[in-house]
């Protein structure tokens, strides 16, 4: 769990948010990476969990476990390639709040499947996530945006027709 991923600015999100609402429950996973200076420390993990912070899960094999539970996907991270999490999250049909950034924003239609917010700006993650948790309605529509999003850009059969007709064109192949 690296600082970069918008941990942080997360749990600035949380504590704003629960010193409103102390039914929202905040799960952070993953698990540290000691041997990476950027890493996010156990012990500071573990203080924010003590502090009823954040819920700390550790390392997940199998994230589908927590997608079947929760009411939206936070992803703050300040860069990405195409987070497999957002495309997880989109699948099972879940709004999504994550920042401008690139790779989340190809998951992410600001206002249709969820909320683009700047990179490391914990009040603008608050506001996102406070309207999506205010709004059951748009909750709905944006988790059922987010499937359809995935099954139309994303799809295996999708990727793999387009990755090879990339190929086909580097090459001068005909179709």
């Amino acid at each position: 769990m690296l600082w970069e991923k918008g941990v942080g600015e997360y749990v600035e999100a949380a504590i704003n948010l629960k010193s409103h609402n102390q039914a929202i429950e905040f799960l952070l996973a993953g698990s540290p990476d000691p041997g990476n200076p950027a890493s996010v420390p156990q012990a500071q993990i573990d203080a924010w969990a003590r502090e009823g912070i954040i819920t700390a899960l550790g390392h997940l094999d199998k994230m589908e476990d927590i997608l079947n539970e929760v009411d939206l996907v936070v992803l703050p991270s300040y860069r990405e390639g195409l987070p497999r999490i957002l495309l997880e999250a989109a699948a099972y049909g879940l709004p999504i709040v994550t920042t401008d950034a690139p790779g989340c924003r190809e998951i992410v239609a600001d206002e249709v499947n969820g909320f683009l917010v700047p990179c490391k700006d914990s009040a603008a993650l608050a506001t996102a996530i406070q309207r999506i948790l205010d709004n059951p309605e748009e909750r709905a529509r944006m988790g059922a945006a987010s499937r359809s999003k995935v099954l139309a850009e994303f799809d295996q059969k999708i990727v793999l027709r387009e990755t090879f007709d990339v190929y086909r064109e580097l090459l001068h192949l005909p179709e």
